[in-house]
């Protein structure tokens, strides 16, 4: 027995020195910074871009084109309702003026391993929901396990490295991973939603639902129309109001969104004071629509607000699981039909630059030939890639602008028939006789004006191509399963990519329903190049995995790409106050804004002597 305690103690001493040793190394922190230092000290009192002392109320008006079905942006049934985030929490709060940097917010403070094998959290005492009821360790491991099982196929591929979640207290919840050294994957667990576990009892997370969910945010849901508006009410007695990262914020009382069915509608519906600001998107409107008295009387403002995020990739996207699309020299001399040139100086007034990257607007895009650096990552697959990849510097094509793609579509003609495709009676046919035909599929009619003179091009090649537009609940379920030849898209980027990569390209997602790899890619080397980018030990390791995988991605030409604004548009009523300083990496009116009671006196003045 003795010998046995002697023993138990031995063990006892060494896991405590071990523990101890391990819990040194692991701090404490207030906050955590992808391979950049922390800007706010542990004693901030509010981010520099809020206004500590704005003042709270109004009705905030704004407006949005569609419908919508449920009240769970988080799964994948159902289109949610506008602004429908503004009534969750997260365990950290993202910094709009650092590259990727979070600060406690249901999470008072956090811990990573100093591995990176796993982080832990230690929830607030007085989060809560909005019942009343205290945020506890157990609805934090419900919420990773309901997201990660029931929500968004995104979420199974953002948590695929989490091995586990459990409590190690009411108040202190601890993720462990699969593998250790992945330095962003502590921040994804920061960005975690926060459900009620009791709430959720007896209910099915996945299906769609327009009963209000009990949350734990600075707004509930207060009114719904469904399909028409949504009302959400400020939390007046908020738990969360006085915290560094939400101080100045949430100002409105209100915000109510009215849901329009078309454009033109909507955009009448601005000039005739239904709401209150809007994101401009359409450069012809932006150069020729606001001519309305409101404008012209100074009532409503106009802005271009400089956007330092990267612009990501927008274009038409190839479904290479269509067998047509199979030989990037088809897809490559399909992009040949494109006049970028022509449309934006005619129907863009020049409003816009060609991107050229999957990372467009940041360090992150690929420039000139490979660096020795890309090149110690890109060498090993040499035989797998394009020679391009190692030759050239990606250019998409050009023209003069005039309107006369005669050169390019040469170029076009030659590909296609070393690819198989010919031509014959006027159409471009295979060896079987089978004509080169797809569908470009939309949701609505904005890109029209730009799709039209692309298929007239087509038709040149003999490729007979159509516009397919569609609502937007048929439209999502056919980009969920994938059944669509081409369609426009955008993947938006972060200035610190990591694991939603892997819902973007990787070969693991391009057979699972619902996910963003919408191309269809299954390709070895970039899954290879995304682990190399998400197991980055610094900034630097992280951008020349990003470029290198930013080539091999251009260079297999599975997207006609399109343009990229270096601005936000948005045109607003003049009732607004704004803080002094704008964060830098993003625009978050909804938020940040106020109304100022003296402009909303004025312009009430004002429109009454008109």
């Amino acid at each position: 027995m003795f010998k046995n305690y002697r023993i138990s103690l031995f063990l006892g001493l060494c896991f405590f020195v071990i523990f101890t040793a391990a819990s040194a190394r692991a701090e404490n922190l207030h906050g955590l910074a992808l391979h950049e230092k922390l800007k706010y000290a542990p004693d901030f009192t509010h981010f520099d871009y809020a206004n500590p002392e704005a003042p709270k109320g109004g009705v905030l008006r704004l407006a949005t084109i569609g419908g919508f079905d449920t009240l769970n942006p988080y799964t994948l049934k159902g289109r949610p309702a506008a602004e429908s985030s503004l009534v969750f929490e997260t365990l950290m709060e993202s910094a709009l003026d650092e590259p990727f940097s979070q600060y406690g917010r249901i999470a008072q403070s956090v811990t990573v391993a100093p591995d990176k094998s796993w982080v832990s959290y230690v929830l607030r005492d007085e989060a809560r929901f909005n019942d009343g009821m205290p945020i506890r360790c157990e609805d934090v491991v419900f919420s990773f396990e309901v997201l990660r099982d029931k929500g968004h196929p995104f979420y199974r591929s953002y948590y695929k490295d989490v091995a586990k979640a459990e409590c190690l207290s009411p108040h202190n919840v601890k993720f462990t991973f699969h593998k250790s050294g992945n330095a962003e994957l502590p921040l994804i667990i920061g960005q975690m939603l926060v459900f009620s576990k009791s709430f959720w009892q007896g209910k099915d997370f996945a299906a769609t639902t327009l009963e209000p969910i009990l949350s734990s945010g600075p707004y509930q849901i207060e009114q719904v129309t469904p399909g028409r508006s949504i009302t959400y009410k400020r939390v007046s007695d908020w738990w969360g109001k006085d915290l560094p990262v939400n101080k100045g914020r949430y100002n409105f009382d209100r915000i109510t969104v009215d849901y329009y069915r078309d454009a033109t509608v909507a955009l009448e519906g601005f000039f005739a004071g239904k709401y209150d600001y809007r994101f401009e998107n359409i450069a012809k409107n932006w150069a020729t629509a606001y001519t309305s008295p409101a404008v012209k009387q100074g009532h409503i403002i106009r802005a271009e607000i400089p956007n330092a995020l990267p612009a990501g990739m927008q274009g038409f996207f190839f479904n290479i699981r269509r067998p047509i699309f199979k030989d990037p020299r088809v897809r490559q001399a399909i992009t040949l039909a494109f006049d970028f040139e022509w449309g934006n100086k005619t129907l863009a007034y020049g409003a816009y630059s060609r991107t050229k990257s999957y990372f467009a607007n940041a360090e992150l895009a690929a420039i000139g030939l490979p660096s020795p650096e890309e090149l110690k990552l890109l060498e090993p697959f040499r035989d797998q890639l394009p020679k391009e990849v190692f030759e050239q510097v990606y250019e998409p094509p050009q023209t003069d602008g005039s309107g006369d793609v005669r050169d390019n579509l040469l170029k076009a003609s030659t590909l296609l028939e070393q690819a198989g495709w010919v031509m014959k009676n006027g159409k471009r046919v295979d060896q079987q006789g089978n004509p080169l035909t797809f569908e470009i599929l939309e949701s609505s009619n904005l890109f029209e004006r730009w799709v039209q003179p692309f298929l007239r091009n087509l038709e040149r090649l003999g490729i007979k191509a159509n516009l397919r537009i569609v609502d937007t609940a048929q439209y999502q379920n056919l980009m969920d399963s994938f059944d669509f030849d081409m369609t426009t898209s955008v993947f938006g980027q972060s200035l610190s990519p990591g694991n939603e990569q892997l819902d973007f390209w990787s070969s693991a997602k391009a057979d699972q329903k619902g996910s963003r790899n919408i191309i269809g890619i299954k390709d070895p080397v970039v899954d290879a190049l995304i682990e190399k980018l998400i197991h980055a030990q610094n900034r630097s390791e992280l951008i020349t995995a990003t470029r290198a995988l930013d080539r091999v991605l251009l260079w297999g030409h599975y997207v006609i790409p399109h343009w990229n604004s270096r601005f936000y548009r948005i045109a607003y009523w003049d009732k607004f106050g704004q803080p002094a300083l704008a964060p830098k990496y993003g625009l978050d009116i909804t938020s940040l804004w106020w109304f100022d009671q003296n402009k909303v006196q004025k312009l009430e003045s004002g429109k009454k002597t008109k």
